[in-house]
């Protein structure tokens, strides 16, 4: 600020009128001051009399002089005015507070009241806040402030109260009154920063071209939380955000168990009407693994990989996180153990591996977490994985889980590189899961990178609630595999199926000759899992084809076979944990699979509401005229035993994406 901007300011404000009986009073004050110096400073003489020598001043210390004095108080005064001037320039702004300090007004208090009890003063301040608002400083004059909570004025002053130690001479404490300022968010917000895979829906292709279909099982559930949580914020999901296989499999279905251990899992299928397009047919597969338990469980060998970082600082990540972790820690054995690294700039180790006997010693450690500095996630991965193969148990269960809330922006930040490293890894026995927290910030397109490549899960933990779901409830599915490399591929019958099209799994898609590959990697099946895959088909004959035949395509009859009465052939290929070998299974899909009744038709047709949602949300390019109206009426038909209300919380979902906005508002 230069002179010429001072002068403006001081001129803009209004000069109070002088007030006679004040100017009296200083006027006194001063006379009385000068006479004093004047005893204090003339000049004596040494010796009697006329006849003494003089001498010069007196070279006592000057600190209890009156002109002393009143020069200090004058040029108090002047700092003071100079404060209140400059007060509407300078503000004092801080990212750890909840408000900013703004310019501040100094009051004088009445000098009679330097001698009473503070407390007392107080009251009166307290008293006097609250019959009037404070006058507006020269900041509220030239800008208007931001909203902000409304504070009772004695509240602002209980908060703001100091006093300054007593000065010198008995000088007179100070209120310092700050002016209202913007409110400063007590936590990070990150906003539209949400990163996705952007990928086409499957399209529909003709079984005469491109009769096989093979992809990877999915039994990651981040959408769902993620769509949840737009959705009750009153904003539709991103599209990409959208993975409709993952919406499908967030709820479990009374599929049959497998009869024997030898085989993990068992194969379910049916095939039912299309409810967006008469004529059409879907066509059903249900898996559900085998449970474990409780005395089946093989230990556990694991590695809290946990983000600290600047933006982990809201309600909604570092202390959802950690109440998260110590939900998991309550379904822990004794003889389990748990090793805790956290990364911000820089990665450390806060708890060398311990056994969950132990567990106040885990929980201080966790208790003690802090959120700041950047976020150096891959250096935190290295010290992860160093970590837990440190202490490698062939015999348990040795898995990283990582909880972020967003991207890697130090040290390795490269997709492609942290994947490679991941795959390495997972040749040694060590395993990664991935937990999200929050969103604005949130790296969605990386963590199922990670998760896919290290045979683990990923999930959105985007409440309590949501976590005691993923890491209780289904704490076994999420710590122990039963089954590794599950992939699917589907045999169209040419003679009964003109076209068909697989509903979501678009990022699980697999080349046809990766079928039998055992080298290629795709997913896991946890213990109790259950996993459900939807292909709508057109029969032949249909007048819902949507590709048009080629002019030149020949119109002769397929030849009679003995498979006229299957619609297609599943094949599923799966490994046992600790094998490198996969098997395979088999099953038709027939015509007898359309008159499915009781629990398997009623898991068809919610698994069928579910998938129509999910396509509507992605802007329903193959729903025709279906509306959010039919997934509900839908739905409620097939909500079963819902022991937890998660069906009623999904067409509660429904019903507010009916009224969601496109678009944040601001």
């Amino acid at each position: 600020m230069d002179e010429r901007q001072l002068k403006e300011i001081l001129g803009a404000e209004a000069v109070p009128p002088a007030d006679e009986n004040a100017r009296k009073q200083a006027i006194n004050l001063a006379l009385a001051a000068f006479d004093e110096a004047r005893r204090e400073t003339r000049k004596k003489r040494q010796g009697f009399g006329l006849l003494g020598r003089l001498i010069g001043r007196d070279r006592k210390r000057s600190k209890g002089r009156p002109m002393r004095k009143s020069l200090v108080l004058g040029g108090s005064a002047a700092a003071l005015l100079m404060m209140v001037a400059t007060a509407s320039v300078f503000t004092a702004r801080s990212w750890l507070d909840a408000q900013r300090a703004g310019p501040q007004r100094v009051l004088m208090l009445d000098k009679a009241d330097a001698g009473r009890d503070p407390g007392e003063k107080r009251e009166r301040e307290f008293a006097a806040a609250e019959q009037a608002a404070p006058a507006p400083t020269i900041a509220e004059t030239k800008r208007k402030p931001a909203k902000q909570p409304s504070v009772d004025a004695r509240g602002q002053l209980e908060l703001q109260y100091r006093l300054s130690s007593p000065m010198q001479g008995g000088g007179v404490p100070i209120l310092v009154v700050p002016s209202p300022g913007d409110v400063v968010p007590p936590h990070y917000q990150d906003v539209g920063r949400d990163q996705f895979q952007s990928v086409e829906q499957n399209p529909v292709k003709r079984v005469a071209e491109d009769p096989v279909s093979t992809f990877s099982i999915d039994v990651d559930t981040a959408s769902y939380a993620f769509v949840r949580r737009q959705l009750n914020h009153g904003v539709l999901p991103q599209k990409d955000a959208v993975r409709i296989e993952e919406l499908i499999n967030y709820f479990t279905y009374a599929y049959p168990l497998p009869e024997a251990r030898e085989r993990p899992f068992e194969t379910t299928v049916s095939v039912t009407p299309s409810p967006w397009k008469d004529g059409n047919k879907l066509i059903h597969i249900g898996i559900k693994g085998y449970d474990i338990e409780p005395a089946e469980k093989p230990r556990s060998n694991l590695v809290f990989l946990l983000d600290v970082s600047g933006s982990m600082n809201a309600p909604d990540k570092l202390p959802l996180m950690v109440n998260s972790m110590k939900l998991l820690l309550d379904t822990l054995g004794p003889e389990d153990t748990v090793a805790i690294v956290v990364y911000a700039g820089a990665a450390g180790t806060v708890l060398e591996p311990t056994k969950v006997a132990e567990k106040n010693k885990i929980l201080a450690a966790l208790d003690r977490l802090q959120a700041g500095g950047s976020t150096a996630g891959a250096e935190g991965i290295r010290q992860a994985y160093a970590l837990a193969e440190a202490s490698l148990d062939d015999k348990a269960v040795n898995r990283v889980i990582l909880a972020t809330d967003g991207d890697f922006n130090v040290g390795i930040t490269n997709r492609e590189e942290l994947k490679d490293f991941i795959e390495r890894k997972r040749d040694t026995g060590v395993f990664l899961s991935v937990l999200g927290f929050g969103q604005g910030n949130l790296n969605d397109h990386l963590m199922q990178t990670l998760a896919q490549n290290g045979n683990g899960v990923a999930a959105h933990i985007d409440t309590l609630n949501e976590a005691r779901k993923v890491l209780v409830e289904e704490a076994s599915s999420a710590l122990f595999p039963i089954a590794k490399d599950v992939k699917i591929q589907v045999d169209f019958n040419p003679r009964k199926v003109a076209e068909y099209r697989l509903i979501g799994y678009e990022t699980r898609a697999l080349a046809r000759e990766d079928f039998s590959n055992d080298q290629v990697d795709a997913g896991d099946i946890g213990a109790g899992h259950t996993v459900t895959a939807i292909y709508e088909i057109t029969p032949v004959g249909s007048e819902n084809r949507m590709i048009e035949p080629s002019r030149y395509e020949t119109t002769a009859a397929v030849s009679e076979t003995p498979f006229a009465d299957e619609y297609a052939f599943l094949k599923i290929r799966y490994k046992l944990p600790d094998q490198d070998r996969s098997t395979l299974i088999t099953t038709p899909v027939t015509l007898a699979q359309e008159s499915a009744t009781g629990a398997s038709a009623r898991e068809a047709q919610w698994a069928t509401a579910v998938a129509a949602f999910g396509q509507l949300l992605k802007g329903g390019k193959y729903t025709g005229a279906y509306t959010y109206d039919d997934v509900i009426a839908l739905a409620q038909g097939a909500k079963g035993d819902d022991r937890f209300g998660y069906r009623a919380e999904f067409i509660n979902l429904v019903r507010l994406a009916r009224t969601a906005s496109a678009l944040p508002k601001n």
